[in-house]
């Protein structure tokens, strides 16, 4: 749905050069013309209008003087840097453009009617006077010459077997004699030139030869291979033209046939078939068609037609028309009228080779034109929902226009057409954001005509509908209506012959102002002209568009677009500089485009599509080229993108890789979109879709979320992009439009939760206008049976950054039940019945569903408490629906808990069960005590503290039952709830909840139970099993024992805090309770407490224990102490140096690799993959590391892999991780013993041991200090950031990557990172005795 838009128009008039032109060929690198006349040949520069080679052929004789040569052929020869020129007097002429020098390299003397040389350029044909054909090399050496004539088919003859014969076919109303009728030849048309045609296929393989036969005096093509065989010949065609056009891709032939009522283009197969055609819009014997031509990427094919002389007509006119085919339908988008006579006649024409859309026409009058065309695809650019997003495809005189917003259409058919009295050649929708459906159309005769969709009474005429439409079909569309045909109205009309496309880039900025852009026909300067409606008579059918003001820019400007909101135009201009025109100011004037930076914006490349667009508040210009290069302003973004489009905040593009992108423009900046389209695509729902191959952009439907793609072949594809999706979801909730919202979420399959999470306080504010907005319980209950805990907004669709306001939800609400109980209450005020299925499905959607209460509700429907209404549902209807929700079972141990069997009747005969199963037991419960039954209940549905609650109420005949199903379940702390403290049931739940707790070693928790309970003698051995001696002492008072079992049990308490390293406390309890303070005070002096020891000495006076245990005591803790630091430090000096040189030895080999891979050259990155994985595990090859393969199937073997992780030995792949977990270890261990050397000191003195004090704390300073000073040497900065540093970075190469790969596989796993950290080791000088210093 793309129409072609004029570039730009290159005009060269009145070139200085004698006779008349005959032919032109281009000079593609030089970017020249050469034109041959019946004098000679001239080179001519279009851009610096200037003739810059002329060569007289006259001089040398190979033309006659008296102007009645003929040059055939001029053809550029790339690698010769010469021309080749065919006469048609025979002679083949190299001339060399430099030097002037003129070579004969062949004559043919019946003369040449046509030369032709392959693509290639290595073959050349010429055709002669003699009706032969002449293959050279392009050396101009002869291959071989043959008749054109050919009474042969050729080599592709079809080869029949007698099937399908013509005399066996039905003939209809011709009857059996057309069987045996002859086919009559009928001769060549009226105005052929009988001149032979030749044309090649873009590969150079074939070509195809049209010649007018001399026995049927009618026109047949051959088509040849490149070795000179006849390959096939055309079937019999009446009317064949003698136009002839190989379309490059290889498919079809194009020539034309006159058919009794009209002329067509036809097509024809490699092996001379007929195949597709289309009219052209003349009458019978009204044109005749000079030539065909197709362009560089045979996407169009042009068309030279000249009218025939007739009695009434007296200026007779040629037309150029570029025809183009999408969905097996040929599109007429193009149409240029020149005359027949003058100057503005047409000599000939060509598509440029290298640009595949820039046509070349020379004219009679010397006169030179370029055009420059690119697709482009005109739709309406409104961004409300007024817009009805059209988009209009130029068809010859009609416009068809399709409106995506009510219904998508495959071309070619369309919602209506606009029929026009001459061939459109553009057309554009106005920039009035308001009016943006009315349209204007420019045809080739300089008129436009205004379509308005405002109402008007009657049917226009020149208004068809298309594909909608029908007999008595009513079309819920107003059609546009022609408001008016306006001339356009120059101050001289001068040139407008000769350049039918004077006026481009039309654009419609006002309701009565035109902008239109001319170029200079002499210099590179463009016009831009203001064209404003002239007063005219309000019922003239015709009015007039003038000129009110115009400015000249100096550069060729190729195209334009407009800023409805800024009312601003940008204009580029060939060397890619971006132009400003502001459209409300009241002169005239144009700036320069200007990016935020305040810097002149220039594209490196002309782009063919721009657009303005704001980006993070900003307005840029967004550029793509041919190429597919995407730009920002001047920066390049992307270079894969196929197609682009701007709507409202966002920007959609399509790219090679076959995806479909949408940015948000709002809240994106610049740096982060160029980061989005440089990155690599990410699989992210909302910015990327995978979309079909080839897929451009058509239109993107405003405040809707169609996003309409073209695909190559023609047809439509409408894709819903998730990031419009969802922008539009959260409009339509913004302004509480919940029906559209829903609608759209249900039909593309967006999570419904979304309704809520968007902004969850608005939607609990207005629960019942969503539900009014709804007005359906199919609907509500769909909303209500998706609802989940999930915020989407912060998982699936996470909101834009600057829409990030929605309110929290209270952390202690949850939100199912929020949403359900907010819904209820809704939907019982509103009505009740109506919604009672929804109603129940609010109960069943909660966090702990509600079933009981569902249950109950349905019983009520049941039981005839409802009042008959006709909205009203009917108790099974509900119970059906239940069962969609719940699972049957579920639903009958529910009703069952509900005690109330006339609803587990009613659920159990919708369900699958067995009624002899179910009965039997509901019989059986019925016959039972109420208690005892709903106990009977809760055991059978598992709910074991209803149970016990029930049982409890039986009496205390069942309370031995009861005990058994406490004591089975475990369900003592509810029990104890159930009886009073003082009875004997909570006695016995007590004693047996406390040989629960110590059959799980729980004794504290156990003893306290029995000592609540009064089983005193169970609470003493539960303490005394724990060690709590000061619960064990109270328990044995209160059971008054005798002094020697008082004595026994502190003895045998002691015992138990020594086991527990409780020195202190079992000192007290034999001191106090045993009455034996001298093994009191041997206990404190073996758990060093020193003090305490001192103080029971004193108390009870006994010095001699001075001498005999506490100096010895003293003496030999100092001894401990310093042998304990003599051998911790002897470690921490061993595994310290080993670690130094285990690391040396490790960057030693590291070093080794790194030279191995290096040793590769420039040939490494010919290795396979494989190879550098396995060059790099050499290191540790040598080991064998199994710790992955150890079994940790139980805790032992995890503790002993554990142990095995780690080994000390000398040369094990994790030996320095083990030396630096060990060093760590005795750190740790030395750093503890502050206190106790501390306290061990202060005694030393107080006997005078100064020296061993002295030497004591010496030594231990001199350990702490060297421990100190080596942390740093140890717990290096490298070995620290060696678990955390990446290995990947903008400044990393492929060896230090390897490498760093390796090192973490051989040294750092990762679970091991703790050890990397050095250990703390308190900074406090508290541990030193000043007076020993």
């Amino acid at each position: 749905m793309r129409n072609l838009k004029l570039l730009r128009t290159l005009e060269f008039r009145d070139i200085q050069a004698p006779g008349r032109p005959q032919c032109f060929s281009l000079r593609t690198e030089q970017r020249t013309v050469l034109i041959g006349s019946e004098y000679g040949l001239i080179e001519v520069d279009p851009a610096t209008r200037e003739v810059k080679n002329e060569i007289p052929l006259v001089a040398e004789g190979f033309l006659p003087e008296d102007g009645n040569g003929c040059i055939v052929g001029i053809q550029d020869l790339l690698d010769q840097e010469s021309v080749c020129v065919a006469t048609a007097s025979g002679d083949v002429i190299l001339c060399n453009l430099s030097t002037h020098q003129l070579e004969c390299v062949g004559s043919v003397a019946s003369g040449i009617s046509v030369m032709s040389w392959s693509p290639d350029q290595e073959l050349v044909l010429l055709a002669t006077g003699q009706q032969t054909l002449i293959m050279m090399t392009r050396d101009f050496e002869p291959i071989m010459e043959q008749q054109i004539h050919q009474d042969d088919f050729g080599e592709g003859k079809f080869i029949t077997v007698g099937w399908g014969k013509k005399e066996t076919q039905f003939h209809g109303s011709e009857g059996r004699q057309a069987a045996f009728q002859m086919p009559m030849h009928e001769s060549a048309l009226p105005w052929d030139d009988h001149k032979s045609q030749i044309t090649w296929r873009g590969d150079g393989q074939f070509f195809a030869v049209s010649v007018v036969c001399p026995e049927t005096g009618a026109r047949k093509i051959r088509v040849w291979n490149r070795e000179f065989a006849l390959q096939s010949t055309s079937e019999p065609v009446a009317g064949l033209g003698p136009s002839l056009a190989w379309k490059p891709s290889g498919s079809l032939i194009a020539s034309t046939q006159d058919k009794p009522n009209q002329q067509d283009v036809v097509f024809f197969e490699k092996n001379g078939l007929l195949h597709g055609q289309f009219t052209l819009p003349f009458l019978k014997d009204e044109v005749k068609v000079n030539d065909l031509l197709w362009n560089a990427d045979s996407s169009v094919l042009a068309v030279w037609l000249e009218e025939l002389q007739r009695e009434d007509s007296s200026t007779l006119k040629s037309y150029v028309q570029l025809w183009t085919v999408g969905n097996y339908h040929w599109y007429l988008k193009q149409s240029l009228p020149f005359s027949t006579s003058g100057k503005s006649q047409i000599v000939s024409l060509l598509w440029d080779p290298m640009t595949p859309y820039r046509l070349h026409v020379l004219c009679q009058g010397w006169h030179y034109l370029c055009y420059d065309w690119h697709w482009t695809t005109d739709r309406s650019s409104g961004n409300n929902s007024s817009d009805l997003a059209n988009v209009a495809v130029i068809d010859g005189y009609r416009v068809l226009v399709t409106v995506f917003r009510q219904t998508v259409i495959p071309p070619p058919m369309c919602t209506y057409r606009l029929l026009n009295p001459h061939p459109v050649n553009q057309v554009m929708f106005s920039a009035h954001l308001e009016n943006s459906n009315d349209l204007a159309v420019l045809d080739a005769s300089n008129q436009i005509s205004v379509y308005k969709c405002g109402d008007k009474p009657g049917l226009d005429p020149t208004v068809k509908l298309g594909a909608v439409g029908g007999n008595g079909f009513k079309v819920p569309l107003k059609t546009p209506h022609l408001e008016k045909r306006y001339t356009i109205r120059f101050g001289n009309n001068e040139g407008e012959e000769a350049n039918p496309l004077r006026l481009s880039l039309l654009t419609w900025i006002e309701e009565d102002i035109f902008l239109a852009v001319s170029h200079s026909q002499s210099s590179s300067q463009s016009v831009i002209h203001r064209l404003t409606v002239a007063p005219s008579e309000m019922n003239e059918e015709q009015g007039q568009l003038s000129v009110s003001s115009s400015v000249v820019v100096d550069g060729v400007i190729i195209s334009l677009c407009c800023s409805s909101k800024t009312k601003s135009l940008a204009f580029q201009l060939a060397d890619g500089q971006v132009l400003r025109y502001l459209w409300e100011s009241s002169s005239l004037t144009v700036e320069p485009w200007k990016n935020p930076g305040g810097f002149p914006v220039r594209f490196p490349y002309p782009c063919t599509q721009i657009e303005v667009a704001m980006i993070g508040g900003e307005e840029r210009i967004l550029g793509l080229t041919d190429r597919c290069r995407f730009f920002i302003d001047d920066t390049e973004v992307a270079s894969n993108i196929t197609s682009f489009a701007v709507y409202d905040e966002f920007l959609l593009l399509t790219t090679h890789s076959h995806t479909c992108q949408c940015f948000s423009l709002r809240d994106a900046s610049f740096k982060t979109l160029q980061a989005g389209l440089c990155g690599s695509p990410v699989a992210n729902g909302e910015i990327l879709r995978k979309v079909e191959r080839g897929s451009r952009i058509v239109t993107v439907v405003p405040q809707d979320t169609k996003l309409i793609l073209q695909m190559p072949r023609g047809n439509l594809e409408v894709v819903h992009h998730r990031t419009l999706v969802l922008a539009q979801i959260r409009k339509w909730l913004d302004k509480l439009m919940f029906k559209d919202a829903f609608e759209c979420m249900r039909k593309l399959r967006i999570n419904l939760n979304l309704i809520h999470d968007h902004n969850p306080k608005v939607f609990l504010e207005n629960v019942e206008t969503f539900i009014k907005q709804i007005d359906s319980v199919n609907h509500i209950n769909l909303f209500l049976t998706e609802l989940k805990e999930e915020d989407v907004t912060k998982t699936m669709y996470p909101p834009p950054v600057t829409s990030c306001t929605q309110i929290s939800r209270d952390p202690d609400g949850k939100k199912l039940d929020l949403i359900c109980d907010a819904m209820r209450a809704a939907l019982e005020n509103i009505s009740p019945h109506k919604y009672c299925l929804s109603i129940l499905t609010s109960h069943v959607k909660k966090t702990i569903p509600e079933l009981e209460i569902v249950l109950q509700k349905v019983h009520e429907l049941q039981a005839g408490n409802v009042p008959s209404l006709p909205d009203a549902v009917s108790a099974e209807e509900a119970l059906k629906y239940l069962l969609l929700l719940v699972d049957v079972n579920e639903l009958y141990d529910h009703s069952l808990g509900t005690y109330d069997f006339d609803l587990v009747l009613m659920v159990a005969e919708k369900s699958q069960k067995d009624p002899k199963e179910y009965l039997p037991f509901l019989n059986t419960l019925k016959k039972m005590e109420t208690n005892y039954q709903r106990f009977t209940i809760d055991k059978y549905l598992k709910r074991y503290e209803k149970a016990i609650g029930h049982l409890s109420k039986c009496g205390p005949e069942y309370f031995t039952e009861c005990l058994n199903l406490i004591k089975d379940k475990n369900l003592y702390k509810e029990a104890l709830k159930l009886y009073p403290p003082n009875s004997q049931q909570h006695k016995a739940i007590s004693i047996a909840y406390g040989e629960y707790l110590v059959q799980e070693h729980l004794y504290e928790s156990a003893g306290l139970v029995f000592s609540r309970c009064g089983a005193h003698e169970k609470a003493l051995s539960a303490f005394l099993a724990c060690g709590s001696w000061q619960q064990t002492l109270c328990v044995a008072a209160q059971l008054q024992l005798t002094e020697d079992k008082v004595a026994s049990l502190a003895r045998a308490l002691a015992a138990k805090l020594v086991e527990q390293r409780k020195h202190s406390e079992a000192a007290i309890v034999l001191e106090q309770y045993a009455q034996d303070y001298e093994e009191a005070v041997l206990l404190l002096l073996e758990g060093a407490a020193w003090g305490e020891a001192l103080r029971l000495v004193y108390k009870y006076n006994r010095m001699d224990i001075i001498e005999t245990n506490v100096k010895p005591s003293i003496l030999e803790a100092q001894k401990n102490y310093l042998a304990f630091l003599d051998s911790q430090t002897a470690t921490f000096s061993r595994h310290k140096n080993r670690l130094l040189v285990v690391r040396a030895l490790k960057e030693q080999e590291q070093q080794v690799n790194l030279d191995k891979e290096a040793a590769h050259g420039p040939e490494s990155d010919l290795f396979s993959e494989t190879s550098s994985v396995v060059s790099g595990s050499e290191m540790s090859s040598r080991y064998s590391h199994s710790s992955s393969r150890i079994s940790a199937r139980s805790s032992k073997n995890r503790r002993k892999a554990e142990r095995k992780k780690h080994s000390l030995k000398e040369g094990s792949p994790l030996e320095d991780l083990a030396l630096l977990e060990a060093l760590s270890e005795v750190v740790q261990s030395v750093d503890k013993l502050k206190d106790e050397v501390h306290s061990v000191l202060k005694v030393l003195f107080l006997f005078e041991f100064e020296e061993q004090g002295k030497e004591l704390q010496k030594a231990f300073e001199s350990t702490l200090q060297l421990m100190e000073r080596a942390l740093p040497e140890i717990w290096t900065l490298a070995c620290q950031q060696s678990s955390t540093t990446p290995v990947l970075g903008p400044s990393s190469t492929a060896n230090s990557i390897m490498a760093s790969y390796q090192q973490q596989k051989t040294l750092v796993p990762v679970s091991d990172a703790e050890i990397f950290i050095p250990p703390k080791m308190h900074k406090r000088n508290q541990w030193k005795l000043s007076l020993l210093e």
